[in-house]
């Protein structure tokens, strides 16, 4: 199918028609909330296609895999094309297609595994224990995130935290013992492989002649050197500053700054017309995103006529708050027939969603809760992915300890001591250890020991065919079965079959997911290998295709709601402390800054309603604290506002004649 240019020009506003029709040269496109981003860079990749570029001469880098397969899906509707040779692809997934191809320069060996947040806090547990660090100092969270910041250059080494640096070493030869890299390394070891090798990355610049980057405000400093390796002149980044939210994990909007620096003749369109919202939450964005002053100067604008005012309502607590936001959300739903999924409640904390949960509860309203466990963090689901990591790369000793012993199968303490002490005196890993014991004639082993092991390594032997990719799921269930997982959970919940039966039906869940995986047309290597990588890099926003959760209020930290539109959106806790966070307060200005740019994306949100709420008071620990609205609350142009009551109780009457439609509706549709 071809883009024509004149229909084009209708589908398109002219900025949008100029950011799609621009190919050659660094471009710098500045996309407001709502602006129709993502329309751009999926008609502008068809463009390219239709201009007779190879797909594969296009890279397209964005940061979640929901984005990426939306975008792809996208395009392929757009060309009717297959794209089997287009790269759209997020930034950690394509360092993994690097480092597959190329990790042997660099040490390791290939079919590397991965390390998920668990995994890398448990190989730093161990390392920490060979080191005789004391349980106290070993806060293996607080280690994990100096570890990630020392490894991605957002700290150095100093006094503070030189306590930790031989752990760290020990860390690092450890990932690369158990053949085994962590997320940073996705992004770091692709960078370190550029520069040490430079007829690698010349092969990835011949190949790569287009590159785009998608929310470009949320690069890191490694993200943005890779981008900038790979590009010397066709590079097209998309972004909004004002929506920049994620300095905490390494992002930086200065990269902006940073590009018009590096690409000296950049072009620069802005993308300032909404789509989504009405003019009154537009006006009230722009009026609290102008009190920033780190900024690009953009006034966001809408076709959608103004809309209804801003609601404020000052509830006395959280319980109120929360009574109030489940009354709401049932007369809106009720008075202007609205679905239960047209509804977004936005939280700055977690902590906050426990009052509004139990007042849904109460009023029988359905919802589903963003960032919660994960399905594949659940122990019975790591279990069997751990067991299918250590058939799959036989030196993950991380996974090894995992499942050495689960189920039980007589292999204590003392007896994975020796086997650490071997594999240590070898120089070599846990399963090797474990071959070299087993091998050994009056060996440190009682016969006892030597058939547990063996009954542990014939475990991951008998299923090493999996490997190669054919009845993957078919071959898993067995292996579930051989295991005797069940008699397992069992044992484990002796008080409730229930418990040990859900558990159960997780990892039948688990072998459907690899069987949908299997006989996905589009996966053109259904080997283990891919379903493992594929599975550590869902990030636990895309774990879930959002099927289930049609006809669900949505509740979720603001963080979460970046890139969604709900019709009616309540932000919830619009007070000083909450947001502006305290730690922001006392951080000062700059972090002021990102707060208020959290409070933009929270108000852009919404399309045609917004309401927020600021308690008077709240429980905090054990005490009950005075709040003060949030000082966000006074950028929003006063002439937008209205304070509001709470919905009030549908009257017996006007119920019985609600029933009455709908019975009605229903005889006529049945």
């Amino acid at each position: 199918m071809s883009i024509n240019l004149d229909n084009l020009k209708n589908e398109l506003n002219p900025e949008q028609y100029k950011a799609v029709t621009t190919i050659d040269g660094p471009i710098l496109i500045i996309a407001g909330a709502g602006s129709g981003k993502t329309r751009v860079i999926t008609y502008r990749i068809a463009h390219m296609l239709d201009m007779g570029i190879p797909q594969s001469q296009i890279l397209a880098l964005t940061f979640t895999n929901k984005a990426a397969r939306e975008m792809e899906e996208r395009i392929k509707d757009l060309t009717g094309r297959k794209l089997q040779n287009l790269t759209i692809s997020t930034f950690h997934a394509f360092g993994v297609k690097i480092l597959r191809q190329h990790i042997t320069h660099l040490g390791w060996r290939d079919n590397f595994s991965i390390y998920d947040e668990t995994d890398r806090s448990a190989l730093i547990k161990e390392t920490g224990r060979e080191l005789q660090f004391t349980a106290d100092a070993l806060d293996v969270y607080k280690i994990g995130n100096l570890f990630s910041d020392i490894k991605t250059g957002r700290k150095n080494w100093e006094s503070a935290n030189d306590m930790y640096r031989q752990l760290y070493e020990g860390y690092q030869e450890g990932l690369k013992l158990f053949n085994s890299v962590d997320f940073d390394d996705l992004i770091v070891l692709p960078i370190k492989l550029f520069h040490e090798h430079p007829d690698v990355l010349a092969e990835y610049k011949e190949r790569f002649k287009y590159i785009m980057v998608d929310e470009f405000q949320d690069t890191s400093h490694q993200q943005y050197e890779l981008m900038h390796l790979l590009s010397d002149k066709n590079v097209a980044v998309v972004g909004d500053d004002d929506q920049s939210i994620y300095s905490w994990r390494g992002a930086d909007y200065q990269n902006i700054l940073n590009f018009e620096k590096d690409f000296p003749d950049v072009q620069e369109i802005r993308l300032e017309q909404n789509y989504r919202s009405t003019g009154t939450i537009l006006a009230a964005a722009n009026g609290v995103i102008s009190h920033n002053t780190n900024r690009k100067d953009k006034k966001l604008w809408s076709g959608n006529g103004n809309g209804k005012p801003i609601e404020v309502f000052m509830p006395e607590n959280e319980t109120a708050e929360a009574d109030f936001i489940a009354e709401s959300i049932q007369g809106i739903a009720m008075g202007e027939k609205m679905k239960y999924d047209d509804f977004g409640i936005l939280l700055r904390a977690n902590t906050q969603s426990r009052a509004i949960e139990e007042a849904l509860l109460e009023a029988n309203i359905p919802y589903t809760m963003s960032g919660g466990t994960s399905f594949f963090e659940r122990k019975e689901i790591k279990d069997i992915i751990s067991y299918l990591r250590v058939i799959s790369n036989h030196d993950d000793d991380v996974n090894l300890l995992r499942i050495i012993n689960t189920p039980r199968r007589g292999i204590g303490r003392a007896l994975i001591e020796i086997v650490n002490d071997t594999a240590r005196a070898m120089d070599a890993s846990l399963y090797t250890a474990i071959e070299q014991l087993l091998q050994t004639e009056n060996g440190p082993l009682t016969e006892k020991q030597k058939a547990d092991l063996q009954s542990f390594t014939s475990i991951i032997e008998n299923n090493s065919s999996m490997i190669s990719g054919k009845n993957l799921a078919k071959k898993v269930r067995t292996m579930v079965e051989d295991i005797a997982y069940w008699d397992y959970l069992i044992s484990e919940y002796q008080k409730s079959e229930k418990a040990a039966r859900f558990k159960f039906l997780n990892i039948e869940s688990l072998i459907h997911s690899i069987e949908t995986f299997e006989n996905n047309p589009d996966n053109y290597d259904a080997s283990l290998y891919t379903y493992l990588n594929r599975i550590t890099l869902l990030s636990r926003d895309d774990l879930d295709d959002g099927e289930n959760d049609k006809g669900k209020v949505n509740l979720m930290t603001i963080h979460a709601s970046k890139g969604l539109e709900f019709p009616v959106v309540f932000i919830a806790g619009a007070e000083e402390g909450l947001i502006p966070h305290a730690r922001s307060i006392e951080e000062g200005e700059g972090n002021i800054e990102e707060e208020r740019r959290l409070f933009y994306v929270a108000i852009t949100r919404a399309r045609e309603k917004l309401i927020i709420s600021s308690c008077r008071k709240r429980r905090r620990m054990q005490s009950v604290v005075e709040c003060a609205p949030s000082r966000f609350l006074d950028e929003i142009p006063a002439s937008l506002v209205e304070y509001h009551e709470p919905q009030q109780e549908v009257e017996a009457q006007d119920a019985m004649q609600i029933l009455e439609q709908m019975k009605k509706k229903f005889t006529m549709s049945s």
